[in-house]
């Protein structure tokens, strides 16, 4: 006589065995809204999941506690592999005077970091042959102690030169989930982050790129 088998259902495999029940899933949203909220940095899946008692499955928290904030003043994000609680996009305007004001990044460090983030991962020398001019190291440097952009894995090319993506932060700060979420150049224009005027062509430079030359080329800033 034949046996008969039946499918028993797959064991999640982001809770843990445990001798200890895990909590109902109203208190696991409720332990995961509070990680984020008293947490200024996103926290990942494996992060949430290190802080709540054995048992716990943030990734399932994490879905209904975001359709839970649909609609509301604060919204629950992506950003990449992680999560963090934001202020709704359009209220935005709201908290303009609680903001501090920053200085724009020079024209320079704009386009190295536009560059990195549409054509990453990218080479040095590949940011040169976009921008057709030399790139500061000071520029790469501060942008790297910023922390939007950061080195990537090496090229299998001679030399094995070292590529530039950019981070996390980076994307909190836009507030995109990943790179293929960026605007477009009308949009980057219209947020101020970069200029109307072409950019110069391949190979030719301007008078506003010698700054790269001079001894302030390296600042990120502009003074005005």
């Amino acid at each position: 006589m034949n046996e008969q088998t039946t499918d028993a259902p797959e064991a999640n495999p982001n809770t843990e065995e445990t001798l200890f029940e895990a909590p109902p899933m109203g208190e696991q949203e409720r332990m995961v809204e509070a990680i984020l909220f008293a947490t200024a940095d996103p926290c990942t899946v494996a992060e949430l999941a290190g802080r709540m008692p054995h048992g716990c499955d943030p990734a399932e928290a994490l879905v209904y506690l975001r359709k839970r904030y649909e609609g509301r003043g604060v919204s629950l994000v992506k950003v990449g592999d992680a999560w963090a609680l934001r202020t709704a996009p359009d209220l935005g305007f709201l908290m303009q005077k609680e903001t501090v004001e920053t200085r724009k990044l020079s024209r320079a460090a704009v386009e190295t970091l536009a560059i990195v983030a549409y054509h990453q991962p990218v080479t040095r020398a590949e940011i040169e042959e976009i921008r057709g001019v030399s790139v500061s190291r000071g520029t790469i440097d501060q942008l790297i102690e910023l922390e939007w952009i950061r080195f990537g894995r090496r090229r299998m090319t001679p030399g094995r030169p070292v590529t530039f993506v950019v981070t996390q932060d980076f994307l909190d700060h836009f507030g995109l989930e990943n790179a293929r979420d960026l605007p477009g150049l009308k949009e980057l224009r219209s947020a101020g982050l970069l200029e109307s005027r072409p950019a110069p062509l391949l190979g030719e430079g301007s008078d506003d790129d010698d700054d790269e030359d001079d001894t302030n080329q390296s600042e990120m800033f502009d003074e005005s």
